[in-house]
């Protein structure tokens, strides 16, 4: 469809490199250091302190995953960007259990 998945991550590629490999995923995970893309396009939010200090307690080691010390995690979300650059669709749900589906996104893809 003329098209590219990829999948954008602030955990380090140590952390996201096996998993992609061992999955066989065909499309790459690149590494979004600080979550700085993620909060380019407001989708990145910063774990309150009392869920920090539950993490830690049950061994949730946040910033070792991403390499920094800012605590922030990524809203799941899908982007269809054009060749332009211009975001033609997007879709975000802040509840990690809710991701976007294959579907909506195809449609989106066949309108263009």
């Amino acid at each position: 469809m003329g098209a590219s998945l990829v999948v954008l991550s602030p955990q380090l590629r140590a952390f996201t490199g096996p998993g992609a490999e061992k999955q066989a995923l065909g499309y790459p995970i690149l590494t979004d250091p600080g979550n700085k893309v993620g909060a380019a396009y407001g989708l990145t939010f910063r774990l309150p302190d009392e869920l920090i200090e539950v993490y830690k307690k049950i061994g949730v080691d946040l910033p070792r995953f991403n390499g920094d010390e800012s605590w922030t995690l990524s809203v799941p979300a899908r982007l269809v960007i054009g060749r332009d650059g211009i975001v033609i669709a997007a879709e975000a749900d802040p509840d990690y259990t809710r991701r976007p589906e294959i579907g909506p996104t195809l449609e989106i893809l066949r309108r263009l």
